[in-house]
C-alpha cells in the first residue's frame, strides 16, 4: 500500500520517472521530486501561503473605504392627541431619515493601503525564504539518506568479512596455527562490526523517516529509495556576496517590513489631522385636524469634529516610533546574518571539496592497497591476526571518514545561493 501511494505521489510530480510498471518493494526517488513533492505537500509551506491569502485579506481591508450610515428614526408621537387618521404619510409624527458619512483626512486610507500591500509583499517573500530553507532540509535530509544506506553497505560487508575470517581463524586454532587469544581479539572485532551494521540500519530508517517527513508523507517511509548519486568535487562558484545578501528572500521581506513600518509612522502622525463626518437628514412632520404642531417636510446637514482636548494620539506616535526603529535593526541585523551565512557556505563548499579530492585520490587508494596486501599475508600465515585487524580498522575508518567527507561537499555545493521566484511559489 505504500508503494503505490509513492507511486501514485511521484507519478503526478514526474511522470518519466514513476513508472507503475516497473516498481518494487522499494521506490527511487530522484532529489528534483524530492522537492517537488515538499513544495506542495509540506505543512509549512501551507502555513506560508495562508499567511500570503491572510495578508492579501488584510490589504483589501485596509483599502476600503468607510461606510455610510443609514439611520431611520420616528418621534413626536403624542399619545394625548393621537397620530391622525390616513395613511402612513399622513400621520401626524416626526419621521426622520439621516445618512452619516465619515471622511477620512491626512491620506489615512492611502498610507493604510500602502502599509498593508508592503506587509503583503513580505509575506510573499516569507514563502520565497520558506521555499528556500525547505530545499535546503530536503537536500540535507536526502544525502543523509544515501550516506546512511552507503554506510550500512560498508558495515555490513565489514561484517560478513569479519564472518568469514573468524571461520578460517578457528580452521587455524584447530589446526595448531593461531592461539586462542588472537581468536577472541578477532571475535570482539566480529562482534563489533555486528552492533555497527545494527546502527547503520537504524541510521537508515531514521534518515529515510526525516525525508518523508519533510516532503509532507511520513507514512511513505518506508518506501523511500535515493536514486540519485554524488555530486562530483568541484570550487564554489564566484559570487558577489554583498548582492546575494541583498537579493535573499529573508533581507527583501524585512526591507519590505521597514517600508511598512514607514508608512503605520506616518499613519500615526495623520491621526491628528481631524476625520470629520457630514449628516444629511430629511424631515416629515405633517399636521392633522387634532395635532396641528406639524411642520411639513424639512431638511438639515450637520458636521462633526472631533476636539483633541485631552489626548492627541502621542501613544500612538511614540509606538510606532518604536515599531519602525525596530524594524530597521531587524533589517541589518536580518542583513548581516544573511551575509554572514553565504561567507559560510562558500567557505564549506571549498574546504570540503579539497577534503573529497584528497580522500579520494590519495587517503583512500592508499588504504585499499594496504588492506589488500595485509589480506593476502595474512591468508598465506606471513603476519599474525593483530596486524591484519588494525589495517581493517584503518580501511573502515578511512571509508568512513571518505563517505562523510561525500556528505559534506554534497549537502555544502547543494546550498541554494541564488532567491527563489516567488512568482512560481507553489
Amino acid at each position: 500500500m505504500l508503494m503505490l501511494m509513492l507511486m501514485f505521489t511521484l507519478a503526478s510530480v514526474s511522470p518519466a520517472r514513476a513508472d507503475p510498471v516497473a516498481a518494487s518493494a522499494m521506490q527511487a526517488l530522484h532529489l528534483q521530486d524530492a522537492e517537488r513533492i515538499a513544495l506542495r505537500d509540506n505543512h509549512d509551506m501551507a502555513l506560508a501561503r495562508m499567511g500570503i491569502g491572510a495578508a492579501s485579506a488584510a490589504q483589501e481591508i485596509a483599502g476600503a473605504a468607510p461606510n455610510p450610515s443609514l439611520t431611520l428614526q420616528t418621534s413626536g408621537i403624542n399619545p394625548r392627541l393621537g397620530i391622525g387618521s390616513g395613511d402612513l404619510r399622513s400621520k401626524t409624527v416626526d419621521t426622520a431619515i439621516r445618512i452619516d458619512q465619515l471622511f477620512e483626512r491626512g491620506g489615512k486610507r492611502a498610507l493604510r493601503s500602502e502599509n498593508a500591500a508592503f506587509l503583503t509583499g513580505a509575506a510573499q517573500l516569507d514563502a520565497a525564504d520558506a521555499t528556500r530553507q525547505l530545499r535546503l532540509a530536503v537536500r540535507q535530509a536526502y544525502y543523509d539518506l544515501l550516506a546512511a544506506r552507503e554506510k550500512l553497505q560498508l558495515v555490513d560487508q565489514s561484517a560478513a568479512l569479519y564472518g568469514a575470517t573468524m571461520d578460517a581463524a578457528r580452521k587455524r586454532q584447530h589446526a595448531g596455527d593461531l592461539a586462542a587469544a588472537d581468536v577472541a581479539r578477532l571475535q570482539v572485532d566480529a562482534l563489533r562490526a555486528m552492533n555497527d551494521a545494527l546502527q547503520a540500519n537504524a541510521d537508515v530508517g531514521r534518515a529515510r523517516r526525516v525525508l518523508a517527513s519533510l516532503m509532507g508523507h511520513p507514512e511513505l517511509e518506508q518506501s523511500i529509495l535515493p536514486a540519485d548519486t554524488w555530486p562530483l568535487p568541484g570550487r564554489a562558484p564566484a559570487a558577489n556576496v554583498a548582492s546575494l545578501a541583498d537579493m535573499r528572500a529573508d533581507v527583501r521581506a524585512a526591507m519590505l517590513r521597514v517600508q511598512a513600518a514607514e508608512r503605520a509612522w506616518r499613519l500615526a502622525l495623520a491621526s491628528r489631522t481631524r476625520d470629520v463626518s457630514v449628516g444629511l437628514q430629511a424631515d416629515h412632520y405633517p399636521t392633522s385636524a387634532s395635532n396641528q404642531q406639524g411642520g411639513g417636510n424639512s431638511f438639515s446637514i450637520s458636521l462633526q469634529i472631533p476636539l483633541f482636548l485631552r489626548y492627541e494620539f502621542n501613544g500612538e506616535i511614540r509606538a510606532a516610533d518604536v515599531a519602525l526603529a525596530t524594524a530597521r535593526e531587524t533589517q541589518q541585523k536580518t542583513r548581516d546574518a544573511a551575509y554572514a551565512d553565504i561567507l559560510r557556505i562558500l567557505d564549506e563548499w571549498q574546504i570540503a571539496a579539497d577534503r573529497l579530492t584528497r580522500y579520494q585520490d590519495d587517503l583512500l587508494p592508499a588504504a585499499s592497497r594496504s588492506a589488500a596486501s595485509a589480506e593476502f599475508a595474512f591468508a598465506h600465515g606471513a603476519i599474525g591476526i593483530m596486524d591484519v585487524l588494525d589495517v581493517r580498522r584503518t580501511l573502515r575508518q578511512t571509508q568512513l571518514e571518505t563517505l562523510a567527507a561525500r556528505t559534506d561537499f554534497a549537502k555544502a555545493s547543494t546550498v541554494p545561493l541564488q532567491p527563489d521566484n516567488e512568482k512560481s511559489l507553489p
